[in-house]
């Protein structure tokens, strides 16, 4: 009996495989391996093809950060500029507008030394008419020298002024 159990065996084995090999299930296990093997290496084409995108997305990327940065820069030193400018020139406008209010203020006061010294002037002469009045009045006596003496006063007084 053993010798027929392992012939039966055997035969079914051949049998099996008989069958495997006519219903072409060799060539269908190939055809499913070397799809999946197309699929795999498309696969890694496409990931290839996607990792150069990226490098590459990356490297404009960052030449645009650089570009920014730069610009960035720029427009900080700019500013800078600017600012020290406008400091410059509020600067030399604040000079200016006190060089000027000095200037008038010195003008002022000159003025008023001026108009100080003609107001001295004109009560020195005043004085000096009033105590020449008093002499002469004591002097000369008479109606006609007070006229002559304030006819002289008056024209004075006119030269004067």
């Amino acid at each position: 009996m053993e010798l027929d159990a392992t012939f039966w065996a055997t035969v079914a084995l051949f049998l099996f495989l008989a069958l495997i090999t006519y219903l072409k299930v060799p060539g269908m296990l190939t055809k499913a391996l070397d799809d999946r093997s197309d699929k795999i290496r498309n696969d890694l084409e496409e990931a290839r093809r996607l990792r150069e995108e990226a490098q590459q997305l990356l490297a404009e990327y960052q030449r645009k950060r650089k570009e920014a940065e730069q610009e960035a820069e720029t427009i900080v030193s700019a500013a800078k500029h600017e600012a020290e400018a406008m400091a410059k020139e509020a600067e030399q406008k604040t000079e200016e507008y006190i060089a000027r209010r000095t200037a008038l203020a010195e003008q002022k006061i000159a003025q008023a030394e001026g108009q100080a010294l003609e107001e001295v002037r004109t009560a020195a002469v005043d004085l000096a008419v009033e105590a020449a009045q008093a002499v002469i009045e004591k002097k000369m006596t008479g109606a006609a020298s007070t006229s002559m003496f304030k006819s002289s006063l008056a024209e004075l007084k006119s030269r004067m002024n």
